[in-house]
């Protein structure tokens, strides 16, 4: 059996991966569907990851009393989460949703303080307010007043929003499996449940027509997202899971918009305004004064 790769690079890879994965989505949308570029990308990440465990010579399908927290993880970390992004950067730039991803610390901290009876004291209270007024600059372009509620990118921002708390769940929901089954058997069982639930939409959307509209920009950002993003992201990310504190693994999503940032701009020429550089900033800074408070 092949050494797991030490968590924090494991880490830094997925966030470079997931960091460009919004720019490789906006730039496959141009060509597909949503629901055929999920169920593409799905497809070949599930594969990955099946055959990956096939070759550490585990079984295939995971335990049949496992596969109920199984669907749930797909369903919560496949299926919704990635319809959301999908058609929230429909409507939105691949700019906003890294500045937005940011957040996802926040909910991680609510969560904490929810179900984990975790204290949220002044300065958690401070890193909430902050954190929710820079993902509002970063919607409204500043103009908070007279762009807050601009359609349709604000219908697509306010999607990357839900997303980040429905990521926090995730996050939170496939722990006890995880440990159980190990971060490869897990997502993999947890990506194949989600995939097959992609299935009737891909068939009612008749997703297989739109394939020779792919060009071979679009073929290579499935594969990027496919191979990269989807199976290998999602096992580094576990991997790095089951090794560190949630907090810890949480604080590297700090440089994912800043990945995005970068690589929006270069492959995109998407154009970046003050406003949403401060509103991200004030983001990651608030995420920082939260994570600062759990330690």
């Amino acid at each position: 059996m092949t050494k797991p790769l030490p968590p924090r690079l494991a880490l830094l890879l997925t966030i470079l991966m997931w960091g460009c994965s919004f720019v490789a989505t906006k730039a496959a949308l141009r060509e597909v569907s949503p629901v055929t570029l999920i169920f593409l990308r799905f497809t070949l990440g599930t594969a990955l990851l099946l055959a990956m465990v096939s070759l550490r010579g585990a079984p295939l399908l995971p335990p049949r009393d496992a596969w109920p927290d199984l669907a749930l993880m797909g369903f919560v970390g496949v299926f919704v989460h990635h319809m959301l992004q999908a058609y929230g950067l429909t409507m939105t730039t691949a700019v906003h949703t890294g500045w937005l991803i940011g957040v996802i610390p926040i909910w991680s901290a609510l969560l904490s303080a929810l179900l984990l009876k975790e204290r949220f004291g002044p300065l958690k209270l401070a890193g909430l307010i902050g954190g929710f007024a820079g993902a509002v600059l970063v919607v409204s372009h500043g103009e908070i007043v007279s762009q807050t509620l601009r359609l349709p990118a604000t219908r697509g921002d306010l999607l990357i929003l839900l997303s980040t708390v429905n990521w926090a769940v995730y996050s939170v929901l496939g722990h006890g499996t995880i440990k159980r089954l190990g971060p490869a058997r897990a997502t993999a069982g947890a990506m194949l449940f989600g995939w097959l639930m992609l299935v009737p939409f891909f068939v009612y959307d008749q997703g297989w027509l739109q394939l020779p509209n792919l060009s071979l920009k679009g073929w290579s950002a499935l594969v990027f997202l496919g191979v990269g993003c989807s199976g290998l992201g999602y096992l580094f990310w576990y991997s790095a899971l089951e090794r560190l504190e949630v907090s810890r693994v949480a604080a590297f999503l700090y440089l994912q918009p800043l990945v995005t940032l970068l690589a929006a701009v270069l492959l995109l020429n998407e154009t970046v305004s003050a406003a949403t550089v401060i509103g991200g900033l004030v983001v990651l800074l608030s995420v920082f004064v939260i994570q600062r408070a759990r330690a």
